[in-house]
């Protein structure tokens, strides 16, 4: 069976939702393994078929954590995962276009193949209370972020990808 690895990072609980939401819709559909940011790793690159990349936009932005993970991860795995599919989410306060734009500079260095173009989701969070409060994504968003993690593990699945 193919897997699927979603990695994710969430300060404020947006990504969180987003993240699980669509792993939950990919489940029906191949082996979903859930992880943040902080906790995976290469091993986990190597051992998926496919991946999902979640993260907030901080400061124009991917957040420091996914920062961190991709640049944990990039050597060890480059040349080994070349081809494979990904798709990425960015839970964003204004237009999250410069997160999407870095993860899938990284993407594109390890030449994973995009299947779909990245699903932002906007808060409108502008103010710092705005900014650091709990954020409750929208069940129209989350089901977005569903229709991709199904999509995406259908494919896989399938072997479409």
């Amino acid at each position: 069976m193919a897997r699927l690895l979603v990695v994710y990072h969430s300060k404020t609980g947006g990504s969180r939702q987003m993240a699980e939401a669509a792993a939950e819709a990919a489940g029906a559909e191949v082996e979903t393994v859930l992880k943040t940011a902080a906790e995976a790793g290469p091993e986990d690159l190597l051992a998926a078929d496919g991946y999902l990349f979640c993260a907030p936009e901080n400061l124009a932005a991917i957040a420091g954590v996914m920062k961190d993970f991709f640049d944990r991860s990039y050597y060890p795995v480059l040349g080994r995962i070349e081809g494979r599919p990904y798709a990425q989410m960015v839970c964003a306060g204004s237009d999250g276009e410069n997160a999407a734009r870095q993860a899938a500079r990284i993407a594109a260095g390890w030449r994973l193949r995009e299947v779909q173009p990245a699903l932002i989701v906007c808060t409108h969070a502008q103010t710092p209370e705005a900014i650091l409060a709990e954020k409750v994504i929208p069940e129209a968003d989350l089901s977005r972020c569903r229709e991709l993690g199904a999509a995406l593990g259908a494919g896989l699945a399938m072997g479409a990808f």
